[in-house]
């Protein structure tokens, strides 16, 4: 079928990447993916982007400003490994995963996925961080926070 110039064509109701597996059948079905997000990055149809002076009125939360610094600086890293030591050692890693083995052999190894794993684990896993755990880590992060002059 030719098309010439000026000629309408009607384009059956495919979506976009079937269409062009249609029209250029040497592509595979994830390059016509990434083809047709490249088409539609440039389509007029698209909402418009932010503009850079939007972006910049919008100040950083506290939150946001500690953890750039605590990432910057390295101490996130090295307080993520604090708490792996500490949890570790204080038998925290072993109960947790006692808890997963017992889900899985009460459930079956076909029956269990990792969604359920961590939906039953987070609330028991964050009640049962001791005490003394959370008081050394925030007492590392206050004593960045001052070393810091946030």
């Amino acid at each position: 079928m030719a098309v010439h110039q000026g000629e309408k064509i009607k384009i059956p109701s495919f979506s976009p990447h079937i269409l062009v597996l249609k029209l250029f059948p040497g592509l595979t079905f994830f390059s016509s993916i990434s083809f047709v997000v490249k088409i539609m990055k440039h389509s007029v149809n698209r909402p418009p982007t932010p503009d850079a002076a939007e972006d910049q009125g919008k100040e950083p939360t506290l939150q946001e400003i500690i953890n750039i610094k605590l990432i910057e600086s390295g101490e996130k890293e090295r307080l993520m490994e604090l708490l792996r030591e500490r949890l570790i050692d204080c038998g925290w890693k072993d109960e947790m995963k006692a808890l997963c083995r017992a889900h899985v052999k009460k459930k079956g190894r076909n029956n269990v996925t990792v969604d359920d794993l961590v939906h039953l684990i987070t609330p028991k896993g964050r009640a049962s961080i001791p005490d003394s755990v959370k008081a050394e880590l925030l007492q590392r992060i206050r004593t960045f926070l001052m070393s810091a002059a946030l």
